[in-house]
């Protein structure tokens, strides 16, 4: 039997703490790629795991890395061939995963849209980003939590004070429950979040070749793609459980020829 009771009738913003059961409680794991501290950093991507039960894929991850004995954390800038096949069946568990949603959103520190709307400041686009990313994640009658893996800002920043507060007051009521930082080493679902974006993003620098190519990284790529059904990220991708969309105002030619198809976010 279902917990939770969906009525149509009450509105969302009229929702009380007694109507409980109708209201979804979900889980947002955020992660971002790309120093962005560092001016030279051509491209970052932030993204969101959703998810309303953590356990099932964090117990799932914990099994498998327990039968092989593998406890390292995984990253995709660490790629080799000691954590190459485990980021594969970390991937695998999220695909076999219900209820499992993943939304990303990837820049150009030198795209038109960057200049413009965030000044060059890296930080007020991560957090602008992040509003973005949740608006797309929030559905009718929930209420997300959002852990984020850990970064150092500067003093000024107040990112989960900031991103809770806007949040909230955006969608005039309680829509993030809250924010919290994790290193992301002590958590396999911020890891799984890295190793996705980082993906995404190494696919846009080698087909615009910002990089060489490295060998476990492309095979990780292409495993992703090919679980996805996709040739590129280059132009976004969106299917019912991933919205990725990259903004192509950067000005760079890509290498590849591909027909014009910009996906946005949406819910």
């Amino acid at each position: 039997m279902s917990f939770f009771k969906f009525n149509k009738k009450i509105k969302t913003e009229d929702l009380k703490l007694s109507d409980h059961n109708q209201i979804w409680t979900k889980f947002c794991f955020l992660d971002e790629t790309g120093v962005l501290s560092d001016r030279q950093e051509q491209y970052f991507t932030v993204g969101i795991l959703k998810m309303s039960q953590p356990y099932y894929l964090q117990n799932r991850l914990f099994f498998e890395r327990s039968k092989i004995k593998f406890y390292d954390e995984i990253k995709f800038n660490k790629l080799s061939k000691n954590n190459v096949g485990f980021t594969k069946t970390a991937i695998n568990a999220l695909f076999e995963t219900r209820s499992v949603s993943f939304y990303s959103y990837t820049i150009s520190t030198k795209s038109d849209y960057f200049l413009e709307n965030f000044n060059k400041n890296s930080w007020l686009a991560y957090e602008q980003i992040t509003l973005k990313l949740l608006e797309a994640a929030l559905s009718n009658q929930e209420i997300i939590i959002l852990i984020a893996d850990y970064v150092t800002t500067p003093k000024n920043i107040r990112f989960e004070v900031e991103t809770k507060k806007k949040f909230n007051q955006n969608k005039k009521r309680l829509a993030l429950a809250g924010v919290c930082r994790f290193d992301s080493k002590s958590n396999d679902l911020l890891q799984l979040v890295d190793i996705l974006i980082g993906a995404i993003t190494y696919n846009i620098k080698f087909t615009k070749k910002l990089v060489d190519g490295s060998k476990y990284k492309i095979e990780i790529v292409n495993f992703l793609k090919n679980k996805l059904g996709t040739d590129t990220f280059i132009k976004g991708f969106k299917n019912h459980n991933f919205n990725i969309f990259v903004d192509k105002t950067d000005r760079l030619n890509v290498v590849q020829n591909e027909k014009e198809n910009e996906k946005g976010l949406s819910s």
